[in-house]
């Protein structure tokens, strides 16, 4: 749960006080090391503004999953994910993430009707 700016600044101000982080946690339902992190926050940036995430690719490659996906169409899911090492929900959740659907060509769809 979110908490908002005007009751972080709050509780900041309540330790400011000379409040323990303890009393502090009980009186708004908080708990200490909540506290901390906030207090650290506004000492490292001067404010209460959360920090942007900062995350990355962990097994899948964007551009590498890109070029397979043009290099390689007609593939499943279920091979690409064993070429990648993932697994096929962690393949279709790049897929869809990156926007990258894959398109058979018309051969290919025709060669499996008939």
């Amino acid at each position: 749960m979110a908490y908002d700016a005007k009751f972080r600044e709050a509780v900041l101000r309540h330790i400011d006080a000379g409040h323990t982080y303890k009393a502090t946690g009980l009186l708004f339902g908080l708990g200490d090391s909540t506290i901390a992190q906030w207090k650290r926050l506004r000492d490292e940036t001067g404010g209460l503004k959360k920090r942007p995430l900062n995350r990355t690719w962990t097994k899948i490659d964007p551009e590498r999953l890109r070029a397979d996906v043009e290099t390689r169409p007609a593939d499943s899911d279920a091979k690409r994910a064993r070429r990648f090492g993932c697994s096929e929900s962690g393949m279709q959740n790049a897929l869809k993430r990156h926007k990258l659907t894959p398109k058979k060509a018309r051969s290919i769809c025709r060669a499996r009707r008939g």
